[in-house]
C-alpha cells in the first residue's frame, strides 16, 4: 500500500473495513472515503491478516540495497567488536591492517545496526575538560591509582595502576593491603618495567598517596602532584585505565589472589604490546617508546 506521514491513515483504514463487513460494497466504501476500490480491498486483505485494530502504515525502507556490505564483511566487523569490545573507531583501525576495505561509517552503522553501540544516557549531563600539563616525551608525566575489588570471601583486594600519559604505557600488580609502603614499593616495580625515568607523578588524596608518599618520591628524585578535590578528568587517564582492564581482564576471571595476578600477567604484555589506543594514532605504547 502507498506509503503516507498522516497518522491519522490507520484509523481512516479501519474504519473502511469496518463499513465493508457492515454490508456496504467495496465500491461504496471507495467513493465514500475517495480512494480507489482496489486499495480498500487490499485493506481488507490486511485487516484480515492483522485480526483486529488500525491498519499501521508499512515501512518505505527497501529490503535490499546493491550498495550493502558484504555478509563477510559484516561478520568480520562484529567479531572484532566481540573479540575485546572496542569501539567502532579501533574496529575500523584494526579492520584495515587485516587488509579488509571498508569505511568508517558502514563500520558504525553495522554496529548500531547489530545494538553493539552503548548509548550516551540523556540525563549524563557534559563535563568541562580539565587542562592537563603538557607532555612531551614518555615518563614526563603519569598518573597512579588503586581499585578496589570484592573477593568471594568478603575481604577486599586492592590492584595498583600507573600509566604513563604521553605513551600510554601501563603497569599493574595486585596486593592484599594498600599504604604509604605499598604505594612506594609498586612505584619502584613499575619504574624497573617502563624503560624511561619518571619525572612527575599525579595521585588523587587517598590515604596510600600522603605526605609520605611525597618525601619518597622526593628522595628518589620525582616529583609528586595531588590531583584536586572532585575533579575526576584530573585523573582521566588513569581512570579509563582502571575502566579497560576490568573489563577485557579482571571481570572475566574469578577475584580470588592468584587468579587476578595470573591474568593480570597475562593481559599487561598484550595491553603495552598488542592493544590498539585511540588517544596515540591507533598505535602501541611499545611503538610510541621506541621512537625514544
Amino acid at each position: 500500500m502507498a506509503y503516507t506521514i498522516n497518522p491519522h491513515i490507520p484509523k481512516v483504514r479501519w474504519q473502511a473495513v469496518k463499513m465493508l463487513r457492515e454490508g456496504k460494497s467495496s465500491r461504496e466504501v471507495a467513493r465514500y472515503f475517495g480512494y480507489n476500490q482496489s486499495t480498500i480491498v487490499r485493506w481488507e486483505k490486511k485487516a484480515r491478516m492483522l485480526h483486529a485494530g488500525p491498519i499501521p502504515t508499512e515501512s518505505s525502507r527497501p529490503k535490499s540495497s546493491p550498495l550493502a556490505l558484504p555478509e563477510e564483511v559484516v561478520k568480520k566487523i562484529i567479531e572484532k567488536r566481540l573479540e575485546r569490545n572496542r569501539c567502532g573507531q579501533v574496529v575500523y583501525q584494526s579492520l584495515l591492517k587485516s587488509g579488509v576495505q571498508v569505511s568508517l561509517s558502514s563500520v558504525q552503522r553495522t554496529l548500531d545496526r547489530c545494538h553493539l553501540t552503548k548509548k550516551r544516557s540523556p540525563w549524563k549531563r557534559p563535563h568541562d575538560f580539565t587542562l592537563r600539563p603538557e607532555v612531551a616525551f614518555p615518563g614526563a608525566f603519569l598518573e597512579i591509582d588503586t581499585i578496589h575489588l570484592r573477593s568471594p570471601l568478603g575481604h577486599l583486594i586492592y590492584v595498583y595502576t600507573l600509566i604513563d600519559v604521553h605513551s600510554r604505557f601501563a603497569y599493574a600488580e595486585i596486593i592484599e593491603k594498600i599504604g604509604v609502603e605499598a604505594s612506594i614499593r609498586f612505584l619502584k616495580k613499575a619504574r624497573g618495567k617502563a624503560s624511561f625515568p619518571f619525572v612527575m607523578v599525579q595521585s588523587d588524596n587517598g590515604s596510600e598517596f600522603s605526605i609520605g608518599f611525597t618525601h619518597a618520591l622526593k628522595r628518589c628524585g620525582i616529583q609528586h602532584r595531588h590531583s584536586r578535590v572532585r575533579r575526576s578528568n584530573d585523573q582521566a587517564h588513569v581512570e579509563r585505565f582502571n575502566r579497560t582492564v576490568q573489563e577485557e581482564c579482571l571481570d572475566h576471571v574469578s577475584h580470588g589472589l592468584k587468579t587476578l595476578k595470573k591474568a593480570l600477567k597475562t593481559y599487561l604484555p598484550y595491553y603495552n604490546e598488542e592493544r590498539l589506543h585511540m588517544g596515540i594514532d591507533y598505535q602501541t605504547p611499545s611503538q610510541v617508546m621506541q621512537r625514544y
